[in-house]
């Protein structure tokens, strides 16, 4: 298994983590939850040189970035790309522990067959030798997927999205991979935004409804998801901060949406117990469709306000949340088993804190798993750890497998990463040649759970 180890990244620790890294490291990529621009999926456009490809919208080299301390115009200003990709390299050659430091030694090892150590020292040679690939190859969002074996995508689209790109690549037929919409809908239940009234608004011309009480919104949130369902929606998402914890009924839910949309004063209560109703109601419409339903809890958006008028959203400066009361999350998954709704459910969070409460809450349901260490989690030790819990308080086999979760088009190596950790973790805990499991346990997590969902198998 020389291949294995004469890799960039090497994590594989045994003979046996070696034989199943060799069984799974060539199966294709379904990526059910990205934030890939399906517009620049469409257009695919070739990249002008690798400080493009790495550093135009990835906010995880940017926070490394400003931790370094690189100044601002080298990360979101006016500086050229290759001015900003000298500056992260000086951020990279010495980020020991971040993860960043292997993806990157992973994408240039497969995209462009390089293996010299990334740093200051050889960022010239590696922009030179780089930009040589991307020019000769023709490399774009297309080329870069069919390299990586990219089976299926999915996005993530607000209900309002139009899909037309999504429209546009499927007529084009001329790419393997599936690219579909996801139903996120942060926007629906985030009922405290002072932009609430504005969103609704643009909800009722996307479906067609007038949105005047909680009868009209449900109708055009279900109007809007066939749209999707009907484009291969698979998927749903949400991920904002706090989780209802009660659950209105149908009288004052209405009630409340209507005082919100006038415009008058309602409680905290209120507007929680709307909330939590939403929840139910959107999960009864996604089991209806054989929809898979993701949570992505503990996460803090735009902490930095200053930063946020500056920047923008989704430039970095989001952050791990505080831990939930996991009973919110119990309340609001029993109430939609009560009702015989509950659909295939996938839970993340940001705060580590809550992985074990979250297994065993999980474990409480048939439909319910937890998700792969998510976003500032998906690092060495956070994956392991990950992987430690659910395989003491459940069944290893109950993961659904690796997601990018990303912007950027080379970060499909993300898959390769975790592919050896799998396979590391799985090679520490086999005895002998003859374990008839570990093989196919590592073909599931690797890529056949994830297939699964996709076909819209439970």
């Amino acid at each position: 298994m020389a291949e294995c180890r004469d890799r960039a990244v090497n994590l594989l620790k045994t003979k046996y983590a070696e034989r199943l890294y060799g069984e799974v490291k060539d199966l294709p990529i379904i990526d059910y939850h990205c934030h890939l621009s399906p517009k620049e999926i469409y257009e695919d456009r070739q990249f002008g040189n690798i400080g493009e490809m790495w550093l135009s919208g990835d906010h995880y080299k940017w926070r490394l970035m400003r931790a370094y301390g690189i100044d601002e115009r080298y990360i979101t200003g006016d500086a050229d790309y290759r001015e900003k990709f000298l500056a992260f390299a000086k951020a990279a050659g010495s980020a020991y522990g971040n993860p960043i430091k292997d993806w990157v030694a992973l994408e240039l090892e497969f995209f462009f067959g390089i293996k010299t150590p990334f740093n200051e020292a050889t960022a010239e040679e590696i922009w030179e030798q780089a930009n040589s690939v991307i020019a000769r190859e023709k490399l774009s969002p297309r080329k870069l997927i069919e390299m990586a074996k990219v089976e299926y995508i999915a996005t993530t689209d607000d209900p309002c999205d139009d899909l037309a790109y999504h429209k546009a690549i499927a007529e084009q037929g001329m790419l393997k991979a599936k690219v579909v919409p996801s139903f996120r809908v942060d926007n629906i239940v985030s009922v405290d935004d002072s932009g609430y009234g504005e969103y609704i608004s643009r909800l009722s011309s996307a479906s067609g409804i007038d949105i005047k009480d909680l009868t009209s919104l449900q109708s055009a949130i279900v109007a809007r998801m066939d749209h999707f369902v009907a484009m291969g929606c698979k998927f749903s998402d949400v991920g904002v901060a706090g989780f209802p914890e009660s659950i209105a009924d149908f009288s004052h839910a209405d009630k409340t949406f209507k005082a919100i949309l006038s415009g008058k004063n309602t409680s905290e209560e209120e507007r929680d117990a709307l909330r939590g109703y939403l929840y139910v109601f959107l999960g009864k419409a996604y089991a209806e469709r054989g929809m898979v339903m993701q949570l992505h809890l503990a996460v803090t958006r735009n902490s930095n306000t200053v930063m946020l008028n500056k920047c923008g959203r989704d430039s970095g400066f989001d952050c791990v949340g505080d831990a939930l009361e996991v009973s919110r999350i119990k309340y609001v998954i029993d109430t939609m088993n009560s009702q015989g709704a509950l659909p295939k459910t996938i839970v993340y969070t940001l705060n580590p804190t809550m992985y074990y409460p979250l297994v065993t809450m999980c474990g409480a349901f048939r439909d319910v798993t937890i998700g792969i260490s998510w976003w500032f989690c998906d690092h060495r030790r956070g994956m392991y750890d990950t992987l430690e819990t659910l395989s003491e308080l459940s069944h290893i086999s109950s993961l659904v497998g690796m997601l990018t979760d990303s912007r950027s088009f080379l970060s499909y190596t993300r898959h390769d990463y975790y592919r050896q950790i799998v396979c590391d973790f799985l090679g520490g805990l086999m005895q002998s040649d003859d374990d008839i499991y570990a093989v196919e346990v590592a073909k599931a997590l690797c890529y056949g759970n994830a297939k699964k969902l996709v076909e819209g198998n439970k």
